[in-house]
């Protein structure tokens, strides 16, 4: 199973001994708490047609909860987006028992441990990245890849034959490509980080936007979004 042999993985040093630290120091706010501590993997519907591709874990968020973009600022604004715009059960996503449920969607990212600062390097990004191939290529119905951020966009990117040149990243950037041999849409977001949504670089009106779009390229009916 692709989830075990995520939530399995050693293979970076220097991943593995920031998220272990992190579990074992905690913040404050989570003292009394057991943080999950290892690799996240994806999290939403099997039969999505829209999947979300995000950087990699929170220190304190996914890395604590042991959920995608669940636990922290950066989820509380993407959760509320998928929420009115249909994807999802409840507007928020606290642990991963509190019975959220995505619908048409799955949440993913191309690394999957916490790093320092937030910064995966080049050498980690390569080394986790065949998890994302292999789970995009069990998600057979997907239709519409949405990138959060530039680093979501070059991973998927690399996997989506867009060809050369590639279009520049840019939030609301809209591109044919093919996964296993078929069709797809790439659209690109601001990543849902505090540094783009507490400047107001990234408004909760533009990611629904994109959403909504994306709603529409996957054939999904709009009438659902207020279901």
């Amino acid at each position: 199973m692709l989830a075990a042999e995520i939530e399995g993985c050693r293979r970076c040093d220097r991943l593995v001994a920031w998220r272990e630290q992190v579990a074992l120091e905690r913040r404050a706010a989570y003292r009394e708490e057991t943080y999950w501590g290892r690799p996240v993997a994806g999290f939403g519907d099997p039969a999505a047609r829209v999947v979300v591709v995000g950087l990699a874990p929170a220190a304190h968020g996914a890395n604590r909860t042991g959920r995608t973009f669940t636990g922290d600022r950066s989820g509380d604004v993407l959760f509320a987006s998928l929420w009115r715009t249909g994807f999802a059960d409840l507007p928020t996503s606290t642990a991963r028992d509190d019975g959220q449920r995505l619908r048409d969607a799955w949440i993913t990212m191309p690394v999957r441990c916490a790093p320092p600062a937030n910064r995966p390097t080049p050498t980690e990004r390569d080394t986790c990245l065949p998890f994302l191939r292999r789970e995009l290529a069990l998600l057979t119905e997907v239709r519409v890849v949405v990138a959060l951020g530039a680093f979501g966009y070059a991973a998927v990117a690399g996997l989506a034959a867009l060809g050369s040149p590639r279009p520049r990243f840019g939030h609301g950037l809209e591109v044919p490509g093919r996964l296993d041999g078929r069709p797809v849409s790439l659209l690109c977001s601001f990543h849902v980080s505090q540094q783009n949504t507490f400047t107001g670089r990234l408004t909760p009106a533009m990611l629904d936007a994109v959403f909504g779009r994306a709603r529409e390229l996957a054939g999904l009916d709009p009438s659902e979004r207020d279901a």
